[in-house]
């Protein structure tokens, strides 16, 4: 099996032992409590869940500007957006021990309990440095910049223990899985060579047989339905409505013990290259050999070019990942072919030879009760998404 980001074993920081986990839960109730933001908190469930591997914690100043600026840690870990723990709260003190508190569930209850290093003031020249290199844009109307840059000044760096995995399990029991659980079910099930697609939409008809395509192509055993479960803009369709219609198209559509639909519990950055870089070394960590780099992936609005995030994968250095990059375009049915093809792979096509709907149409004629043509979406996968906006629209 292909090996983790950074070591020679997946080290997980949730504290795995019963009693132990008990024990520090008791600690952490009496320590100085800190409630941290939502993209602390999902950090802090990657990290948690192996995803983040080889990192102990959330990173100091120092190794977040040089993630930053150069995709490499301090030490010279290869790493491609910083993972920090940024708040507005200035009263934590440097050597202290406390219990960072989950601001997605009720009541907050301990989420992870930090060994504090540091504390340090970012300056807002230092916060703008990361914001352009991460986001490749400073615009306020980006909804990554927007988040990034209200979480705070304070910086804490520290190793974390892990208690929990927030609200992730409670609320997706069949898709919420760890690196360490789908790395066992690949073992399990005899697979070496995975794909992984990454989604925070629903998948259609072009998406399916992208998957397919790639298996095929790669002679893969299996592909991982990785999708993301966390926080995401306003519009973007739920994941409880997301995980249904990739169920039922599973279910329906692709040969039985080929593919297991997961997710994991990350907020979406909408950082289009470094977020695809950020998404091929969990990948490797959950156990993949290959991850499907899609047309504008991690991408919103005109951010960023069409290639970007396939493109950025040919400057960073070739030692830095094991993961392998399956780069796609975008994908429609060909109406001469009778098929989905990749665009790119049908130079005789125009326009008009694809069916390949706007998503503003898409949603106009669900919210209408208009399923779209069978060629862009599975008649069963329509019927979830048609259920769902007519639901909203009401």
């Amino acid at each position: 099996m292909i090996a983790p980001h950074g070591s020679a074993t997946l080290n997980p920081l949730y504290v795995a032992d019963d009693a132990a986990r008990a024990k520090l839960q008791a600690e952490a109730e009496k320590l100085p409590s800190l409630l941290v933001n939502s993209a602390a908190a999902a950090n802090a469930v990657m990290l948690g869940a192996g995803y983040f591997n080889p990192l102990t914690g959330y990173m100091n100043l120092a190794d977040a500007l040089s993630v930053a600026e150069s995709m490499k840690t301090t030490s010279g870990l290869f790493w491609p957006v910083p993972i920090v723990n940024l708040t507005k709260d200035s009263s934590i003190k440097a050597g202290t021990r406390i219990a960072l508190r989950d601001p997605n569930v009720d009541g907050h209850p301990v989420l992870a309990v930090m060994d504090v290093a540091a504390v340090e003031t970012v300056s807002d020249a230092q916060i703008k440095l990361m914001t352009e290199r991460i986001f490749g844009t400073l615009d306020p109307k980006h909804p990554g910049v927007a988040t990034f840059t209200d979480l705070g000044n304070t910086l804490l760096s520290g190793a974390i223990q892990v208690l929990n995995y927030s609200y992730f399990p409670a609320e997706f029991p069949d898709t919420f899985r760890t690196a360490v659980e789908i790395r066992d079910e690949i073992r399990r099930r005899g697979w070496n060579t995975v794909v992984a697609f990454q989604t925070r939409n629903p998948m259609h008809r072009a998406h399916e047989e992208l998957c397919r395509m790639a298996k095929e192509r790669l002679n893969a055993d299996g592909i991982v339905i990785h999708m993301l479960l966390g926080k995401l803009k306003p519009g973007d369709i739920p994941a409880d409505v997301r995980d249904a219609c990739i169920r039922k198209m599973v279910e329906l559509y692709f040969e039985p013990n080929t593919v297991m639909v997961t997710g994991y519990g990350f907020d979406m950055l909408y950082a289009g290259p470094r977020e695809a870089v950020l998404h091929a070394v969990f990948r490797q960590n959950m156990g993949a050999t290959h991850l499907i780099v899609g047309r504008d992936h991690a991408g919103v609005g005109s951010y960023y070019g069409p290639f970007d995030a396939q493109d950025i994968f040919k400057r960073i250095p070739a030692d830095a990942l094991k993961i392998q990059i399956f780069g796609a375009d975008n994908t429609a049915w060909s109406k001469k072919l009778g098929r989905v093809v990749m665009m790119r792979e049908a130079p005789d096509h125009g326009p008009e030879d694809f069916i390949n709907l706007s998503g503003t149409k898409v949603r106009e004629m669900l919210g209408q009760g208009i399923a779209p043509p069978p060629e862009f979406s599975r008649p069963e996968v329509a019927k979830i998404l048609m259920d769902y906006y007519q639901r909203i629209d009401a």
